[in-house]
C-alpha cells in the first residue's frame, strides 16, 4: 500500500490545493472497460461533470456490514484507512465493495435507483436527495440467436449420422408466458443487474422506463389496470389475411403472369436479416414463384427494412420486468422533456439519472460495463483430421478471469491443449501464452461487472 509522504513545513499555506486521484485504491479491474472517458465529448479534468457540466464526486465504495447487509458507501479514501487497520475486508474487486468486521450503527438515506431498460444497453443510476452514488450502463450480449443456431446445428447433424432415433416431434411443449431464448435473456440480465445493485446499496425505490411513450393512453386517457390488455389488435384478423387483401391477393412477383391460384405469404428478408410476422415484412406471391425463389430459380429480391427490435423488446418484457421487480415505471417521453430542460446529453447513464429523479445532485463516474459469457463450452475440433467433440469438462480458468502472470495482472482469454495452457491479455493488450502452472488466480470474471 502506498504511503503517504511528510508534509515539508515549507510548503505554503496558500498553495492551491489539487484534487487528489484515488485511482490506487480502486485501480484492479473494479469494473470491466473502463470510466467513460470520451475525448470528443468530454472534458480530461477530474473536477469537471463528463455528464452534466457539475462538478462531481469521488467514485464512492459500496459497504457491506457484517451481516452482508448494504449500508451507505464511503470514499475511497475512508476504505483504504478501514482496510489498513483491519477494520474491513474485500469482499469483491468489480466493483470494488469492503466489509466491515465490526458492528456500527446502521442508519440509512433513501436512494432511488432508476433504469433506464433498452435492447442493447441498460443505464442505471442511484441518487439521493443530494448525491449519486453508482452510475452507470451495461451493454449486453447480442451473440445469443447465433449460438443458439449454431447448436442446433451441430446437433442436427450428430443426429442425422445416426441409423435410427426415436422421434422426438411431440415431447415438447411452451409453458405459458414462454419467451424466445434471446429475449429471456436480456429479461434475466435486467433483473439481475436490480439485484446485484441492491445487494450493493440499500435502494428504497426502484424506477423503470418502460416505452418511449403510452400509446393506449393516448387514444384512451382514462385506461387502467387490464385495459391495457385488451388493445386494437385483441381479435383483429389474421396478419397473413391482412397481406393478401393489402396486396389485392395478386402475386407481387409475376403480377399474375404465371397464372397460379395458389397464393402464399413471403418473408422479403430471411431469418438471418432478423425477419418477423410484421405485415410490411410479408409480401404476397403464388405457389410457383415462391417455390422457384427456394429452388434459386428466380429470387425474389430483397428490401430493407426498418428493424424494430428494441421496441418490440420492450413490448413484451415491459410489464414482466416491472411486475418481477415489483418497481414503479416511467415513459420516455417524460424523460427526454426532463433531459432538455436540464440540458444534459443523450446518454443511457443521463436517462437512468432522470429517471432517478435527478435534478441538483452530484455526479459520480460511471461504470462502462460489458455483459460476457461465462462457460465456453464449444465444440471443439482436434488436429490431424480426428473426429471433433463437444468439450464437456469445465476448465478451473474461464474467460475474462483475472490472473497474476510474472507479477504482472493479465486477463484469461482462453484456454487450450485440455487445458493445460492458458492465453493471456495483459495491460498493453498483447496476448501471452502460457502454462496454466505459472498462472496466479486472482478472482473469476462474472457475467456482469466481469
Amino acid at each position: 500500500m502506498q504511503k503517504l509522504e511528510k508534509r515539508h513545513d515549507n510548503t505554503p499555506t496558500d498553495a492551491p490545493q489539487i484534487r487528489s486521484n484515488c485511482d490506487s485504491v480502486i485501480k484492479h479491474d473494479c469494473v470491466v472497460g473502463q470510466v467513460l472517458q470520451n475525448a470528443k465529448t468530454f472534458s480530461s479534468n477530474s473536477d469537471v461533470d463528463q455528464l452534466s457540466g457539475k462538478r462531481e464526486q469521488d467514485l464512492r465504495v459500496p459497504v457491506l456490514n457484517m451481516r452482508g447487509e448494504p449500508l451507505m458507501p464511503t470514499t475511497p479514501a475512508k476504505a483504504r484507512h478501514l482496510l489498513e487497520r483491519n477494520r474491513a475486508k474485500v469482499v469483491s474487486r468489480k466493483p470494488f465493495t469492503i466489509q466491515l468486521k465490526y458492528a456500527t450503527g446502521e442508519t440509512k438515506q433513501s436512494i432511488t435507483l432508476g433504469i433506464d431498460a433498452g435492447y442493447k444497453t441498460i443505464g442505471f443510476s442511484a441518487i439521493t436527495d443530494k448525491k449519486e452514488f453508482l452510475s452507470g450502463e451495461v451493454n449486453l450480449r447480442t451473440n445469443i440467436s447465433r449460438l443458439l443456431e449454431q447448436r442446433r446445428n451441430y446437433r442436427r447433424t450428430r443426429r442425422n449420422k445416426l441409423w435410427h432415433r426415436q422421434a422426438r416431434f411431440d415431447n415438447r411443449c411452451m409453458s405459458k408466458g414462454w419467451l424466445a431464448p434471446s429475449i429471456q435473456h436480456k429479461l434475466d440480465s435486467h433483473i439481475r443487474l436490480v439485484e446485484k445493485i441492491k445487494k450493493l446499496l440499500p435502494i428504497t425505490e426502484t424506477i423503470v422506463e418502460v416505452a418511449g411513450f403510452d400509446i393506449q393512453e393516448i387514444k384512451n386517457p382514462e385506461i387502467e389496470g387490464t385495459d391495457y390488455q385488451q388493445g386494437e389488435q385483441l381479435g383483429f384478423w389474421n396478419v397473413r389475411e391482412y397481406v393478401l387483401h393489402r396486396d389485392n391477393h395478386t402475386c407481387r412477383h409475376c403480377h399474375g403472369k404465371k397464372k397460379d391460384m395458389i397464393l402464399q405469404v413471403h418473408h422479403i428478408n430471411g431469418k438471418a436479416e432478423g425477419a418477423t410476422n410484421r405485415a410490411e415484412e410479408l409480401l404476397t406471391v403464388c405457389k410457383t414463384c415462391h417455390d422457384d425463389h427456394h429452388k434459386g430459380i428466380d429470387i425474389i429480391p430483397k428490401k430493407k427494412i426498418k428493424n424494430f427490435k428494441p421496441e418490440t423488446f420492450m413490448t413484451m418484457v415491459r410489464w414482466k420486468i416491472v411486475n418481477s421487480l415489483g418497481c414503479k415505471h416511467t415513459y420516455g417521453y417524460i424523460t427526454k422533456h426532463s433531459r432538455i430542460k436540464q440540458g444534459l446529453q443523450k446518454f443511457h447513464i443521463n436517462d437512468a439519472f432522470i429517471i432517478a429523479g435527478g435534478t441538483i445532485q452530484e455526479r459520480c463516474k460511471p461504470y462502462i460495463v460489458k455483459q460476457v459469457r461465462r462457460n465456453n463450452r464449444s465444440i471443439q475440433t482436434n488436429r490431424k483430421g480426428f473426429k471433433p467433440f463437444i468439450r464437456r469438462q469445465r476448465y478451473k480458468l474461464q474467460p475474462n478471469d483475472l490472473v497474476r502472470y510474472d507479477e504482472e495482472e493479465c486477463r484469461v482469454k482462453g484456454v487450450f491443449n485440455k487445458g493445460s495452457w492458458v492465453r493471456l491479455i495483459d495491460s498493453s493488450k498483447e496476448t501471452i501464452n502460457s502454462n496454466i502452472k505459472n498462472v496466479e488466480l486472482i478472482c473469476y470474471g462474472k457475467g456482469i461487472f466481469g
